[in-house]
């Protein structure tokens, strides 16, 4: 497949291929079928996470959380509204700290909320602390 692009789907796990010319047109999962770029944050545990940060195509953003922040919930609808701003151009993901420690202690995340872009299969950029959708949006379009 002349200029596919490779992703992980963020909801089941499956790596899948396609053409890059069909990324507009709403790639879905071979396995579960949901679309695999549809300007979601899709929750996401440390296969997945270790999966899609490695080896995707597009670039990820990644968003470090847990319940008990107040910063994390109140900066929850901006990373989402920057997602959907940023549809086609990376997909956005979040990941609980409380619950997947291991992760946040190998990429040593010292606070909460962090955002890590991802492309290439290596971290590009991190931010930190709760910013509105416009903060994000500028800083993922700055990296890539």
């Amino acid at each position: 497949m002349e200029n596919a692009l490779r992703l992980t789907c963020l909801s089941c796990g499956q790596a899948n291929r396609f053409p890059a010319a069909r990324l507009d047109a709403g790639p879905k999962c071979a396995k579960c079928g949901l679309l695999l770029v549809d300007g979601d944050v899709i929750a996401i545990g440390h296969q997945r996470h270790d999966k899609a940060t490695q080896t995707d195509a597009l670039p990820l953003i990644v968003d470090y959380w847990a319940p008990w922040c107040g910063p994390c919930r109140t900066m929850a609808p901006e990373f989402a509204k920057a997602a959907k701003a940023l549809r086609g151009q990376a997909r956005f993901a979040k990941i609980d700290t409380e619950q997947y420690q291991a992760v946040s202690q190998r990429l040593q995340i010292r606070g909460i909320p962090l955002l890590i872009l991802y492309a290439g299969g290596r971290e590009v950029a991190r931010l930190s602390g709760a910013r509105p959708s416009a903060d994000i949006e500028a800083f993922v379009r700055q990296h890539l």
